[in-house]
């Protein structure tokens, strides 16, 4: 009974707060991965939940991807080629520059990020410039179990109460 007493006054695993940038045609992965990412406590924008009606699109876009800590840009051959995407990762990448921090959390869906060619410049140098994390099975439970942990784990801020 004391060792469970104990364990209820530990703090709860903290997570950076993200934003999902991801194609349309992306949406059943999409909408997996925030559905896992809530269900471990990760506060996420993800924007069929998140756009209210009337929003400006890109106006809301910016103003959220300002707010959250990083940006999980969700590559395939549909968004490599999105202008939507293309411009959050930029934003994501003058956020990063501004704030000398790590906020662009790339991974994959397909092969397309390390094959297409040719390939928008921003999606070639994230190609050469960032580890992108491998959900390309994420249709097989074991292997995205796999990936999503490891996402989780890299998600961790490390963040206690007295740095908030």
């Amino acid at each position: 009974m004391i060792e469970y007493a104990r364990s209820l006054v530990g703090r709860a695993i903290e997570y950076y707060t993200c934003f999902i940038s991801y194609s349309s045609k992306d949406e059943a992965f999409a909408e997996r991965l925030h559905a896992d990412l809530q269900d471990k406590g990760v506060r996420c924008w993800f924007a069929p939940e998140d756009l209210r009606i009337g929003d400006k699109f890109w106006h809301r876009i910016d103003e959220s991807i300002r707010m959250y800590d990083k940006l999980m840009v969700v590559l395939s051959e549909h968004s490599v080629t999105s202008e939507w995407v293309e411009r959050e990762v930029m934003a994501a990448l003058e956020k990063e520059s501004k704030r000398k921090m790590t906020v662009l959390f790339p991974i994959r869906l397909d092969e397309s990020i390390l094959q297409l060619d040719p390939m928008p410049p921003w999606a070639s140098d994230l190609k050469r410039q960032r580890h992108i994390g491998n959900f390309s099975q994420w249709k097989d439970h074991d292997t995205y179990q796999r990936a999503f942990k490891q996402l989780l784990r890299d998600l961790q801020s490390g963040k206690t109460s007295k740095d908030e």
